[in-house]
């Protein structure tokens, strides 16, 4: 269930400030699947929450240099073991899509929902991230109708040439079926 605050009530919530208001006249219509992983490819880490939260130390890693003064988020979450961290209400703006298109309507951040997936654009994810991912989805599309089946797309697919998550090993069919 998703409360009164826009929050999923099984998850954690960390409050990010990198978000803001969507805009009066639009309905949230689309959810976007990510992934990311901080360092790529090593999983658990507190780094992704140190980046959603602008407290990233970009000196941690060689390849966080590029993510100095980056200011990013997603709705949720879904780490390996199934957990869900939430750090933008779901009727506010996450900063996650970037300069994204989807259905000859720019500007995804303002109609849709990001959940990023803990993995890379080539790992599997585990049976947890997917039963975690389809009970917040039922959730979003209870409360945000708009978000049919068809209106949940991998970021690839609204940023296409830029992005390539959440990547080839994401299991769209045995999502989708699911959803049913």
């Amino acid at each position: 269930m998703i409360n009164s605050n826009g929050v999923f009530d099984d998850a954690v919530f960390i409050k990010s400030p990198f978000y803001n208001q969507r805009p009066d006249d639009v309905k949230v219509s689309l959810l976007v699947i990510h992934c990311i992983s901080l360092p790529e490819g090593k999983f658990g880490t507190p780094h992704i929450k140190d980046l959603f939260t602008g407290y990233l130390d970009c000196t941690a890693d060689p390849s966080f240099a590029d993510l100095e003064g980056l200011e990013v988020s997603a709705h949720c979450v879904i780490r390996r073991d199934g957990s869900i961290e939430q750090y933008v209400p779901f009727d506010q703006r996450a900063w996650h899509a970037g300069v994204s298109c989807f259905d000859e309507v720019d500007g995804c951040n303002d109609y849709s929902i990001g959940i990023e997936l803990e993995g890379t654009d080539c790992s599997e994810y585990t049976e947890l991230q997917y039963k975690s991912l389809v009970k917040v989805t039922k959730s979003i599309q209870q409360y945000y109708p708009l978000i049919t089946n068809q209106r949940i797309v991998a970021h690839s697919e609204i940023a296409p040439g830029r992005k390539t998550d959440p990547g080839s090993q994401f299991d769209w069919t045995g999502y989708r079926a699911k959803l049913k």
